[in-house]
């Protein structure tokens, strides 16, 4: 394993000044440099941490050859293009979620990874989160015996976000519900089948052309006797905000509680209990070890809406980092890497095509042939 300290750079410092500490801390890291388009609010920024490098242009930032690295925070329809740009620029990816909006930049972006050798990966939160982390844990200790069932949901109003989320398909920002039931048997999908149901305001419709309230999606596995049922909603759907998975085993089931803070339930053959999660710090280098329970957006005067309706994240932004970190400098494949994010954000963006289509099966591309 190598000892370098690799320089990061981070795109977009809304969301994404939550990370700029945890570079810094971190033995692996270097937080060298900033990237916004607003100059000013930049500047703020890199003085507030302490970075000189601060850059309001991505094409002039991708010129600096000392980066090793790009971290991507922008509004979504941007993931895919700044991604490939990063690539043919020589730096490794970090990207939040989705990896892009269509099938073919995911496969541009698989086949990109595999012409330079560098390293993707989509900064999923959920499959970091504590409670994954829980249920991953039971999972690999035989607690649960079989998985015979997997189910998640993803609710939220996105009302008063910025313009570009209104009337956006639900199942084009299913990555969040879509993760963690492909990420804890480490399965790949192989075809979905979508339902839309509702309809929401018909001045958000035009935008996108995707008139669903809700749509919910059937994924098979491949090379497995799996299934598992996503739910996504955005708008106009009376729902407090929710990330959750249910895992059905043979021996052990686990259940996401129904209201935020309550704690979850772990059914022992017919025998339900509560349970609390615990946090998972513990896996943790010390020095950031700290912000699986804190960080950047934490204050009431300083909060993103990330933070407010997704409850920080679970605790998993110090966990994608340093998954990212020890994957750079052990030279592996970090998870997801880019042929799982793009099997991950293809299940979404098929699934809502299913959707248009009244439920038609649709295969997912074998990203492992690219």
């Amino acid at each position: 394993m190598s000892d370098k300290k690799f320089n990061i750079a981070i795109i977009g410092l809304g969301f994404g000044a939550e990370f700029i500490p945890i570079y810094q801390k971190h033995k692996l890291a270097n937080m060298y440099a900033i990237c916004q388009r607003n100059k000013e609010k930049a500047e703020e920024i890199g003085k507030a941490f302490g970075i000189d490098k601060v850059y309001t242009d991505y094409d002039e930032l991708l010129k600096d050859p000392d980066i090793d690295a790009v971290h991507i925070n922008t509004p979504i329809q941007n993931h895919a293009e700044q991604s490939l740009k990063a690539l043919r620029a020589g730096k490794h990816v970090a990207c939040t979620v989705p990896m892009a909006t269509t099938v073919e930049e995911c496969k541009a972006i698989v086949e990109e990874v595999q012409r330079t050798g560098l390293t993707y990966m989509m900064m999923e939160t959920v499959i970091y989160s504590r409670e994954f982390l829980f249920v991953k844990e039971m999972y690999e200790k035989g607690e649960l015996g079989k998985i015979q069932f997997l189910r998640a949901s993803h609710q939220q109003e996105m009302a008063g976000w910025p313009g570009y989320w209104e009337g956006l398909p639900p199942m084009h920002y299913a990555t969040h519900c879509v993760g963690p039931v492909l990420a804890l048997p480490k399965a790949q999908a192989e075809y979905v089948s979508c339902l839309g149901s509702g309809r929401i305001d018909e001045n958000l419709i035009p935008k996108y052309g995707s008139p669903f309230a809700i749509e919910t999606c059937h994924i098979k596995f491949k090379d497995s006797d799996l299934a598992a049922e996503v739910t996504r909603s955005l708008f106009n759907t009376a729902r407090q905000y929710r990330e959750s998975f249910d895992v059905y085993g043979s021996k052990k089931s686990f259940e996401w509680t129904l209201i935020e803070h309550e704690d979850s339930v772990i059914h022992t053959g017919e025998s339900p209990e509560r349970v609390k999660i615990p946090d998972y710090a513990h896996l943790l280098p010390e020095e950031i070890a700290s912000f699986t329970t804190a960080g950047v957006y934490d204050g009431d005067d300083n909060q993103h809406l990330s933070f407010i309706q997704g409850s920080g994240h679970g605790g998993s932004h110090p966990h994608l980092v340093n998954e990212f970190l020890n994957a750079l400098a052990e030279e592996r494949a970090p998870y997801p890497d880019a042929k799982q994010s793009a099997n991950i954000t293809c299940v979404g963006i098929l699934a809502h095509e299913s959707a248009m289509a009244g439920g038609k099966i649709i295969n997912l591309p074998d990203f492992t042939l690219s």
